[in-house]
């Protein structure tokens, strides 16, 4: 059983690193905001690396893209100060500000704009959005104009423009950003001592001097939930989006704070490599998907914070259907399935999870829920870049994970065979291909379903749940957003009150 936390002492937060008490700090007065977060980026450039870390920094803050996602999921200028389509929606036009500079005072114009989509989509591009870049192609119209056109038609295109790979960079320095980022947003980096903050500050050459309303942000990087709940106590930390949920109970009802359940288009799901033997067996992680209890999961991995899904996709996105009774938890059904794919129990599987206390919390659950029908789950604590370098990328080097995905339009990701969970169905390919080419609204929507159904029917992963995170912050803390399309922290809105 799960052992709740408790508050730690004076001298236990003095013995973690990280961790300050009152005395430890003096307080910065307004112009100064602290904010926690879970995990260390391993860079800072949001073009060419996987982790949502780097986008929580740098996204709307150092870089900029041309589109900006709110907090309602609408889509806004950035960047570009208007957009147009054609009806096919596979061309769209984009007119830029003028005058805008990056940090080293190279001009923004649609040069920048073709080399960072060129770069995103290029053969040696790290970006995680490769694909939707390498597909698209981006012409200089004018120096404040620019085309991009598509082979499918793209609704979303607008939408997808203003997430993390859609940054623009600058070509100079484009190297170099993930170690000293050159943007144009309202802040730059500061400093950034590894393993323990990065400090962000306002960029007095930001074209809108009054946008930003805070001097100064630091981040400080915890994964551990008690040391989390102590910063906060001891005012150390203002604000903790993402906190773990372990921490909610401690500061509901306390009038020092604010909660806000916030709610995401995250996917926190059971990752089953698909290359495997028996993991190549339909049969045999349909076995995995029938031991699973859905609310078991949230109650143990988020204390409740989470909407059971039974497909990669998120309730609230378009097309959405409730897949969930396609898989449901049926221990015996698990069972037959096993012996009828041949699988001598016990089999032994490697669980491999990262630093997040929903997926450290969620392993022991789901490792006692496989216990009961023969397979005996490993569990290997792994930290993020080792899970970044080893899991996700290189050899995909194991059999199971956990982990949150938070990008809200990732279906695209189950068309690509090298992925790090490995399905590849022609099927799906064809099907996803079509959705793209739909450019009626209803049908696309039916075509969307008819996708999570596939999804579920050959269990490419645990689908476990949508995510709620909870953001907890001082009460005097103004501009947060009450939910999240889009893992961002938008610190321009961000101000004591």
């Amino acid at each position: 059983m799960l052992k709740r936390r408790t508050l730690m002492t004076s001298a236990m937060a003095a013995a973690i690193p990280g961790v300050f008490l009152p005395q430890a700090r003096a307080q910065a007065g307004k112009n100064t905001l602290t904010i926690g977060m879970p995990l260390e980026p391993p860079g800072l450039d949001p073009t060419s690396g996987a982790a949502s870390a780097i986008a929580e920094i740098t996204q709307y803050n150092i870089f900029e893209t041309l589109t900006k996602v709110n907090a309602d999921g609408s889509v806004t200028p950035m960047l570009a100060e208007s957009w147009s389509s054609s009806p096919d929606m596979k061309t769209f036009v984009f007119k830029l500000r003028k005058g805008v500079r990056f940090e080293n005072g190279q001009p923004f114009n649609a040069n920048t704009v073709k080399f960072s989509f060129d770069r995103a989509g290029g053969a040696k591009s790290t970006n995680k959005d490769k694909r939707f870049f390498s597909e698209i192609g981006t012409v200089v119209l004018d120096e404040h104009t620019v085309g991009v056109n598509s082979t499918l038609s793209n609704p979303d295109l607008p939408f997808m423009l203003g997430q993390s790979t859609a940054c623009i960079v600058e070509p100079k320095s484009a190297e170099t950003n993930a170690t000293a980022p050159v943007g144009t947003g309202p802040y730059k980096l500061s400093a950034w001592q590894r393993g323990a903050s990065c400090t962000l500050v306002k960029s007095p050459t930001y074209r809108d001097p009054n946008l930003a309303k805070t001097e100064k942000f630091v981040f400080r990087f915890m994964s551990d939930t008690a040391a989390q709940t102590a910063a906060l106590l001891s005012n150390d930390i203002d604000i903790f989006p993402r906190a773990g949920t372990r921490s909610v109970s401690q500061f509901k009802g306390n009038a020092r704070f604010q909660v806000i359940e916030v709610g995401t288009r995250g996917k926190v799901i059971l990752t089953i490599n698909n290359r495997k033997k028996p993991l190549d067996d339909v049969r045999v992680r349909r076995a995995i998907l029938a031991a699973i209890d859905r609310n078991a999961i949230i109650q143990g991995a988020a204390d409740g914070f989470g909407r059971p899904i039974g497909s990669h996709y998120a309730l609230g996105a378009p097309g959405f259907i409730d897949t969930t009774a396609m898989n449901p938890f049926d221990v015996e059904k698990a069972k037959k399935l096993l012996a009828e794919a041949g699988v001598k129990t016990p089999l032994e599987l490697r669980l491999q999870l990262p630093p997040p206390s929903y997926a450290r919390q969620g392993g022991e659950v789901i490792a006692a829920q496989l216990a009961q029908i023969g397979i005996n789950v490993k569990i290997q604590n792994v930290e993020w870049a080792q899970w970044l370098s080893g899991t996700f990328g290189g050899a995909h080097d194991f059999d199971l994970t956990m982990v949150a995905h938070v990008e809200p339009f990732d279906l695209v990701k189950y068309t690509e065979p090298d992925y790090y969970w490995g399905y590849d169905s022609k099927k799906f390919r064809d099907l996803f291909v079509t959705i793209q080419n739909e450019e009626n609204k209803k049908r696309r929507a039916d075509l969307l379903a008819d996708a999570q159904r596939m999804l579920a029917t050959d269990a490419v992963n645990g689908f476990l749940y949508q995510a709620v995170f909870p953001t907890i912050a001082r009460k005097e803390v103004k501009g947060l957003w009450p939910s999240m399309p889009i893992v961002v922290n938008d610190l321009a809105a961000i101000s004591w009150g």
